[in-house]
């Protein structure tokens, strides 16, 4: 199987999705928010902030770029991969590292778990502010190169909750 075929663009919600992990644009806190981290705090129920809680009184939180993961509690999912994307500063403080960084660092942790299919959401495109066009890029760009090299990830399903994420990674996607 290439690589491409790998990797599915959706336009819906995360939430409804029966992937083993999905991933959740998370804040440091890892206590939830609004956006999709809401929504995914929301339909699974308390057993994920829970799981949030332990982590931060292990580690103190999820610094940006990095991942954790948690049970899935009442969503389809096995489990639910936080990570925190970066906010938008105009580009000039390593954000498209960082971002890359939150697609690589939750699919290798999807793969230390056994998960054979990861759903993400466009990461720190909403109140981070990173701009639409640049994220799907990143995102492309980050999830085809970690395929390229590891084969344990059988699918990827980039959800789209808006036309204009889903257009931008669309064309993302074909430019790759």
């Amino acid at each position: 199987m290439s690589t491409p075929s790998k990797i599915q663009l959706i336009l819906g919600d995360i939430t409804k999705l029966p992937a083993d992990a999905i991933v959740n644009a998370a804040n440091s806190s890892l206590m939830g928010g609004g956006g999709v981290d809401g929504a995914i705090h929301r339909t699974g129920g308390p057993a994920i902030l829970e799981d949030c809680r332990k982590i931060v009184a292990k580690q103190g939180g999820c610094k940006t770029g990095h991942a954790v993961i948690t049970t899935a509690g009442n969503l389809p999912a096995k489990f639910v991969i936080h990570t925190v994307g970066p906010v938008w500063n105009g580009g000039h403080k390593a954000e498209a590292e960082k971002l890359a960084n939150c697609y690589r660092n939750a699919l290798q942790l999807a793969v230390e778990n056994g998960c054979k299919s990861v759903a993400f959401p466009c990461i720190s495109t909403g109140i981070y502010g990173y701009p639409i066009a640049e994220a799907a890029e990143v995102a492309v760009a980050a999830v085809q190169s970690f395929l390229a090299s590891n084969d344990s990830i059988e699918s990827v399903i980039m959800v789209c909750f808006d036309d204009a994420n889903f257009n931008a990674i669309s064309a993302a996607l074909a430019k790759h």
